[in-house]
């Protein structure tokens, strides 16, 4: 858990994807994460967490779908989104916070 908030709290956005191994949908998503990293480079971080082995992490989090992703920026999440998504709205939506100053925050 320490590894995670450290990870997650740095002023870089950090994409984290809540997943399970036996989820059809999140076998499908991680190529399309590995496509976004590739494009992004250093301006974000993109893990992966396994529900499954972080149940506590998940719940902490509500993760109650998955996939799960959560944009996060110096340690607070920025954005959220549940099922399947495409490469090119991850990337839009990291390159959105890349730029953001560390006062503003999420509202919705």
């Amino acid at each position: 858990m320490n590894d995670f908030n450290e990870l997650i709290n740095q002023p870089k956005p950090v994409l984290v994807d809540f997943f399970a191994t036996w989820c059809g949908p999140c076998k499908m998503q991680a190529p399309i994460l590995e496509q976004v990293k590739s494009k992004i480079g250093d301006i974000a971080d993109v893990i992966k967490i396994d529900i499954d082995t972080n149940r506590r992490l998940a719940a902490q989090y509500h993760v109650q779908s998955v996939p799960t992703l959560i944009l996060f920026k110096n340690g607070e999440p920025v954005w959220r989104t549940v099922g399947l998504q495409q490469a090119d709205i991850l990337e839009n939506k990291i390159r959105e916070y890349v730029d953001i100053k560390s006062d503003e925050r999420f509202n919705g």
